[in-house]
């Protein structure tokens, strides 16, 4: 640990992670093929030894949160986490669940969702006293910080969620070096405490998540002698990315590859391009591989200007699950990749839904890999569209479609 970074791993050069990546990777998929009841099936004809490069991950499955939904509803209460946990209880630590419901297994190891290394990107140190209000009831928000607090070496105060007026005498009593939580949530215990009178002036430092961390409230924030740092982690997969000082993207984790792939397929895009942050899990209890987290993001170009050498990403730019209901059916991106993949003719295509006279209607906007399309191939698109979807749509070729991610745009009106 330095000044500046957490550990050597950031430093590193790119070749030399990729090639430490990349040779724990089989032994990952022989792990989640030998101990999980999902992958043994998944990956049945895999050789995990073959699994030595990106292009042999991209071979893999995506699984995605409605998936994983599914498999748990499916093998409650025999199996609360659908056959992807490498653990069972006694030597996992604690389960939590999120919206859905899912579960998610609490190895015992320390720091177990790796949050330490986003917290000293935000300029936590050893000894700081960390408020921490993320919810500690049923989800793991509270505790994916407390463990990266204290494998820091900070003291933590939980804080929770809600009681306002109490937490905010709790910082004055206390005078934390730093706070975790929410943003918004932030900037009510400040807003509270100037009502009663309390001062905290040993609040300086801030690694926020949950929610966009928008400029005014940054800016709102830095006014008051907070700097804020965001992090982007999940319930599933722990943290993913983080903010430093370079405030250009968020760079990834040193324990997880990442894939940002086109929405409702498993093939990786260019960086640069706007597709499905995809995260393989290197962890023991919990074996993820290539989980589509549903969000969307792009690869940064380029090495941060803080010196970690890691990738970055430019943040969370909306939800790749875009199913959208039409006429009462559900149309998945899963399905708009499929036409796609019926033609090779296509490049790429983008479902939009209107409401013209108050009637659901749907256009596959195409684009072409090399000349235009005629009416013959319009028609064989519209047949693949009703026949994977059950819906009728029209056919549209354009020349180009926007770098934002959106498979399906949900164009329709109601006011």
């Amino acid at each position: 640990m330095t000044n500046d970074h957490f550990d050597a791993l950031e430093i590193r050069s790119p070749a030399e992670r990729e090639a430490a990546l990349l040779a724990r990777l089989p032994h990952q998929v022989a792990h989640a093929k030998a101990n999980t009841a999902y992958f043994a099936a998944a990956l049945r004809d895999v050789d995990p030894a073959s699994i030595t490069s990106r292009a042999a991950l991209a071979q893999l499955p995506v699984l995605r949160k409605h998936e994983l939904i599914e498999l748990q509803k499916r093998q409650r209460p025999h199996d609360p986490f659908g056959g992807l946990a490498a653990s069972s209880w006694g030597r996992l630590g604690r389960v939590f669940s999120s919206p859905g419901p899912i579960y998610e297994p609490e190895g015992r190891s320390a720091d177990y969702w790796r949050t330490a290394r986003a917290l000293f990107a935000a300029g936590i140190r050893p000894g700081d006293l960390v408020h921490n209000s993320f919810s500690y009831h049923m989800t793991p928000g509270g505790w994916l910080l407390e463990a990266g607090a204290q494998a820091l070496g900070c003291t933590v105060f939980p804080g929770g969620v809600g009681q306002t007026e109490q937490q905010a005498q709790a910082m004055a009593d206390l005078q934390p070096n730093a706070y975790v939580g929410t943003p918004s949530f932030l900037r009510i215990l400040l807003e509270k405490a100037d009502e009663l009178g309390l001062q905290i002036p040993s609040l300086t430092k801030a690694l926020v998540s949950g929610e966009a961390f928008l400029p005014p409230v940054r800016e709102a924030l830095l006014a008051r002698g907070v700097k804020g740092y965001q992090a982007y982690a999940t319930a599933d997969l722990g943290l993913i990315a983080y903010e430093t000082p370079a405030r250009e993207g968020l760079v990834v984790d040193e324990e997880i590859i990442l894939e940002i792939v086109r929405p409702g397929t498993g093939e990786p895009l260019p960086d640069g391009e706007v597709g499905e942050v995809v995260v393989t899990l290197l962890g023991a209890d919990y074996p993820l591989l290539r989980f589509g987290t549903g969000d969307l993001s792009a690869i940064m170009t380029g090495v941060s200007p803080c010196g970690r050498t890691n990738l970055r990403i430019k943040g969370w730019l909306g939800r790749a699950d875009q199913t959208t209901k039409v006429k009462g059916m559900f149309v998945h991106p899963e399905q708009v990749a499929a036409v796609v993949k019926r033609h090779p003719q296509l490049s790429r295509a983008r479902l939009v839904v209107t409401n013209p006279d108050s009637t659901d209607a749907m256009t596959l906007h195409c684009c072409m890999n090399t000349g235009a399309g005629d009416a013959a191939l319009a028609a064989a698109i519209a047949e693949s569209l009703r026949e994977l979807t059950k819906l009728r749509g029209a056919v549209a070729f354009v020349y180009s479609l926007p770098n934002d991610g959106k498979v399906i745009s949900d164009e329709r009106k109601y006011d």
